[in-house]
């Protein structure tokens, strides 16, 4: 089976590896966008990864972050936060050794890690968008920390990058209007540059989320509230399990039984991650905007919750990277 992988993230590139590894060819098509110029690694993450590719000591040198301050709903509290700091070029750089297929080639199968999909549309559960900006740090204190502060009319989030610098993220309105709420982190953030297009901040899931003969991955399959801080995490999870679908193809399984596995696992993991952000958003604010996307992520996982329904009980099991009946593993 030859398989084409559209797309150049986290998610294609754990598809891509673990595809090679079990013999099978891939031919990979980039899709070309402005990279992340920072990504916060949690340790489960990392973890996931460095499992993935077999490197143990994976970005055991880059930067990390140590504690976060979050002011939500309430007093500031600090916790402890272990990750690693690393910029999107700097993943890709490290984790794309594999060689694809050599110039355009027929394909079997298609994992669409990047857009647009053969069919179906993207379901978007809240009206929200963020927008990032580089910024000075004027204390210190603040480079092996990350800061998190609801405001009346949003929230934000602080992440260091580098001496003295440092990656703001606003969502609810601009990064001037976020910061006049601000009292955690206005006072330690020093000129701001010039912020990006605005990009989607709501959760969102693509449907369908695969066919006959193609399937859809990563953030062109789910994406989640950066407020929770497991997108990473969770496209190399997505990563792991497209290949295993398509290893369980090629070895005679049942194939649509493996589909409709795979869609019913996403359609799960979006339902929890809507359960999880409806937890922040009710806590965040008062207002109307917090109470708008709260009711907006509660619809959203009560229609994940009827999908599901719908849908068999998941008849497979991972068991490493592969997937095995469920009775099997029993």
């Amino acid at each position: 089976m030859i398989v084409g992988i559209r797309g150049s993230g986290i998610a294609a590139t754990t598809c891509a590896h673990l595809l090679h590894g079990a013999g099978l060819r891939v031919a990979s098509e980039a899709a070309h966008r402005t990279p992340v110029p920072t990504i916060l690694l949690s340790d489960p993450a990392l973890a996931l990864l460095r499992d993935v590719f077999g490197r143990p000591g994976l970005f055991a040198d880059s930067p990390r972050v140590k504690r976060r301050v979050i002011v939500w709903g309430g007093a500031p509290v600090e916790v402890p936060h272990s990750a690693a700091l690393v910029s999107e070029e700097a993943v890709q750089a490290a984790l794309a050794s594999d060689k694809p297929a050599a110039g355009p080639v027929p394909v079997d199968f298609s994992i669409h890690a990047a857009p647009p999909q053969p069919s179906g549309k993207m379901h978007i559960f809240g009206d929200r968008n963020a927008v990032a900006a580089k910024i000075r740090l004027r204390d210190p204190a603040c480079a092996q920390e990350g800061r998190v502060e609801a405001v009346p009319d949003g929230w934000l989030f602080l992440v260091p990058a580098g001496t003295g610098e440092g990656w703001l993220l606003g969502v609810g309105g601009s990064l001037d209007d976020l910061l006049a709420q601000s009292g955690l982190i206005a006072p330690v953030v020093d000129a701001v540059g010039a912020a990006s297009m605005p990009f989607p901040a709501a959760p969102r899931v693509h449907l369908p989320l695969c066919g006959d003969d193609w399937l859809a991955c990563g953030t062109a399959a789910l994406g989640f509230d950066p407020l929770c801080g497991d997108g990473t995490a969770q496209s190399v999870r997505e990563g792991i399990l497209a290949s295993a679908l398509l290893i369980g193809i090629t070895e005679g399984g049942d194939r649509a039984a493996l589909l409709t596995h795979y869609q019913s696992m996403l359609i799960a993991a979006m339902r929890r991650h809507l359960a999880l952000c409806a937890q922040f958003y009710a806590s965040g604010g008062t207002g109307d905007w917090w109470r708008a996307q709260h009711d907006a992520l509660m619809d959203g996982h009560r229609w994940c919750t009827g999908l599901l329904a719908k849908m068999p009980e998941p008849a497979f099991v991972l068991d490493g990277f592969r997937l095995v009946p469920r009775q099997q593993a029993a």
